[in-house]
């Protein structure tokens, strides 16, 4: 019975995957039906996963909504269609039509009026949108000024910093806002000196480091993750060393260029006060880190990301800032993906950076097993990544389909069929290639 645990784990992993792909497919797909529907274009299928259907309704448009078998994927089919990749033509369909029924079909409406096959791109963008807006509006911002909300739990405490205390300045350093923060020096001490306010008295406290040694995040596939480590660990020592900034541990990590390091921790209770120790030993791994000028530095990483030590009072941000930083976060994936692929391609960074369907399955299950919030922002971030892989000019994606309406829209007729059906076995040749690629990654990087 020994084997129960990893098959629960694997079947986590799983359901995470098909949740998360069932998601971004059917909003990816929706784009397409709906741009359809509003050009006047008949959709006769709506399909979450491809083989037998499952479960199906037809409603009053005539469309068949279906869930079918395998849940790896999804497609509309329109009037005209002969396949689910809409690339090619149904003749025998398209000759029985008249003039006013072939108006309503993908491939005998004008060039005006056919639905936009790029709009199913365009929604996994709109999804990660309004994702990324609605956490940034659940969490707010900062406000000001700078007010101490709740303090993260550490082994040696948190001083004498409590919860309410109006920041006045810490290590000397005034703080009329949070800009200030980055001008704080950070000792290597377990305590900083805070000036606060706290119920009309300006007094000067102990406080926590800044950015203390604690995992506010662990990354899946690292080798936190792999050594077990959790959010909300504290590491106490490297090496038998004692540390206190995150920052000792992010040097410490970087000199040992790759041997494997011994970690203690302190692991918080969960219910209660106190806590537990433990060590474990991992061996850092290479990875490629984006750079804000869009270039990457290779260096070794055990996959923590830090947090601060105590939370701060917050104050909500309206829709339309909520909204632009939601594009802006869209945006800055879409160019990170830009950059990493122009790198893989000059061989500048390892090809081992694009992973496959297993690599996405089991950031789906890490993801999920963080917690309803990360679940949800991983599915944004996969959005955006599928919306970007789908504006390929390749046929059978969305970037092939507007290369055939640009295509029609400088000769005044589409490709030849002869053509059409040479570029769409190109293009799932091409498709097939990339996935087949990942999954040789996930399996040998």
């Amino acid at each position: 019975m020994d084997f129960l645990p990893d098959l629960v784990s694997m079947l986590q992993t799983a359901l995470a995957f098909v949740i998360a792909l069932s998601i971004i497919v059917t909003v990816h797909e929706y784009g397409h039906y709906i741009v359809g529907r509003l050009c006047g274009i008949k959709a006769e299928a709506f399909s979450i996963g491809f083989g037998p259907k499952l479960i199906s309704r037809v409603d009053k448009h005539g469309t068949v909504w279906k869930i079918s078998l395998f849940p790896l994927g999804g497609y509309v089919k329109f009037l005209g269609d002969a396949n689910a990749t809409s690339a090619g033509v149904d003749e025998e369909t398209m000759a029985r039509l008249n003039a006013e029924e072939r108006r309503h079909s993908m491939h005998g409406a004008p060039l005006w009026g056919g639905g936009d096959r790029g709009r199913g791109a365009v929604f996994n963008f709109i999804l990660s949108i309004l994702v990324f807006a609605g956490a940034m509006a659940w969490e707010g911002k900062p406000a000001v000024p700078p007010q101490v909300a709740d303090l993260v739990a550490l082994p040696g405490g948190s001083g004498d910093l409590r919860p309410g205390d109006r920041l006045l300045a810490i290590e000397g350093v005034a703080l009329p806002d949070y800009d200030r923060l980055r001008e704080v020096p950070t000792p290597e001490k377990p305590f900083l000196s805070y000036r606060v306010l706290r119920d009309g008295t300006d007094m000067v406290v102990d406080g926590p480091q800044l950015a203390p040694p604690r995992a506010a995040q662990v990354l899946p596939q690292s080798a936190a993750d792999a050594a077990g480590i959790r959010a909300g660990d504290v590491i106490t020592a490297i090496d038998g060393q004692p540390i206190w900034r995150f920052d000792d541990l992010v040097a410490k990590v970087g000199a040992g260029k790759g041997a494997a390091l011994t970690l203690d921790l302190w692991r918080p209770a969960e219910e209660g006060n106190g806590g537990s120790t433990l060590s474990v030993t991992l061996t850092p791994k290479i990875v490629d880190m984006p750079r804000p000028d869009g270039s990457f530095v290779s260096d070794f990483k055990i996959g923590l990301i830090a947090g601060a030590g105590f939370s701060p009072v917050t104050e909500g941000i309206g829709p339309v800032e909520a909204l632009m930083g939601g594009a802006k976060q869209t945006w800055g994936a879409i160019t990170a993906s830009v950059s990493a692929i122009e790198h893989i391609v000059l061989g500048k960074i390892s090809s081992c950076n694009l992973r496959g369907a297993i690599g996405i399955a089991e950031g789906s299950g890490a993801a999920a097993k963080a917690g309803a919030a990360d679940f949800i922002w991983f599915i944004a971030m996969l959005s955006t990544a599928v919306g970007f892989l789908n504006l390929f000019p390749i046929p059978v994606l969305d970037g092939g389909h507007l290369m055939f309406h640009l295509w029609e829209g400088v000769t005044g007729k589409p490709p030849s069929d002869r053509v059409m059906s040479l570029m769409v076995s190109v293009g799932l040749a091409l498709v097939l290639s990339l996935m087949a690629f990942g999954l040789w990654n996930d399996l040998v990087c």
